[in-house]
């Protein structure tokens, strides 16, 4: 199949992983890949010469990156499908020409939340375009808000980047791992909150925070690692044995996943992308979404007792690693893009 992938960007986040492997893997199984990009026309030579090696942060990517003006339908290929990767991109998808071939749309968030004007972004919703969510949280949005159908594709953890590293010797400190972001949604000053509750207990806890960029301002974070190389994280996720995750709502959420499958024990918020892999005293605690006082408690529960972080740590990467896998999930969308 020719297959095009029309994506806002490139840059690190989960959701250009996820659009970014399903393009790679696509590509290795002999499909005619492309990931459409548009750029401005004032740096669209250097963008040019960027695209002839992929992004950086995903070396040996196989399918060919694409960078145009716009994603009008003169500057799209024909193939035999066109998938949306964003609200940005719904529209386009739409009104495509045939010639493009079958029209999706991969919705990675309920975008109306944070991303864009919400009216204009439920409208891309309602648009006759298959859809594909991330998790069953979203397909209920889908289905309970605009009456639409959708396939439900939770996306993997890729094992060979996350898995367990080899201990580190014991210092005696128990490290609490949290992700840093500017977007008020991801939680930080309630992370923080209940991060300090159970601290002011636990001489032996250390916050360790990371993140694409450093925090603005200085927050109170033990240690912080600005922007580590993809095969770093795995080091980082196995010397924290506690995930601490305060977002308010996630479409899936990859680092709790990615977390999880390196061992550590995840303490989060029902935030709605979680329900498919967080389940509340099996794999994971879950606290009520932005109740810090049980995110607080369920932390400190995580603290005290050891036995039950080892027990949901062990439950929690056995699932990670054998409900959700990259080989299935390329042949699911693959199917999805053939038959759509």
């Amino acid at each position: 199949m020719k297959i095009a992938f029309l994506a806002p960007h490139i840059r690190i986040a989960g959701g250009v992983r996820a659009i970014l492997t399903y393009a790679d893997r696509l590509a290795g199984r002999g499909h005619e890949v492309s990931v459409i990009v548009p750029v401005r026309s004032d740096v669209k030579s250097w963008w040019r010469n960027r695209a002839r090696r992929g992004p950086d942060w995903m070396p040996d990517f196989r399918a060919r990156l694409r960078w145009v003006a716009s994603w009008d339908g003169e500057h799209l290929p024909d193939g035999d499908a066109v998938v949306a990767t964003a609200w940005q991109s719904a529209a386009a998808v739409a009104v495509a020409p045939l010639r493009c071939g079958r029209k999706l749309y991969l919705i990675q968030h309920y975008e109306s939340l944070y991303h864009g004007e919400g009216g204009r972004v439920d409208e891309t919703y309602r648009l006759p375009l298959r859809k594909i969510v991330i998790s069953t949280w979203l397909a209920g949005i889908m289905r309970e808000r605009f009456g639409q159908d959708a396939e439900v594709l939770v996306t993997p953890v890729d094992a060979a980047l996350f898995h367990p590293a080899p201990p580190e010797r014991d210092d005696g400190l128990l490290r609490v791992l949290m992700l840093h972001h500017e977007y008020d949604w991801k939680g930080v000053p309630e992370g923080l909150d209940a991060y300090s509750r159970v601290s002011a207990r636990h001489a032996e806890l250390r916050l360790v925070g990371f993140g694409v960029k450093a925090p603005r301002t200085p927050l109170p974070y033990d240690e912080f690692f600005e922007n580590l190389p993809q095969e770093r994280l795995a080091w980082l996720y196995s010397r924290c044995p506690i995930y601490l995750c305060p977002s308010w709502d996630e479409g899936l959420g990859m680092p709790p996943m990615e977390a999880m499958a390196c061992g550590a024990a995840l303490v989060t918020y029902d935030n709605g992308g979680c329900r498919d892999y967080a389940l509340d005293g099996e794999t994971a605690l879950v606290a009520p979404r932005r109740d810090v006082d049980a995110l607080a408690r369920a932390l400190a529960r995580m603290v005290d007792d050891s036995d039950l972080r080892l027990r949901l740590a062990r439950a929690g990467q056995e699932l990670i690693r054998t409900r959700f896998d990259w080989e299935r999930a390329t042949a699911r969308m693959e199917a999805i893009l053939r038959d759509a």
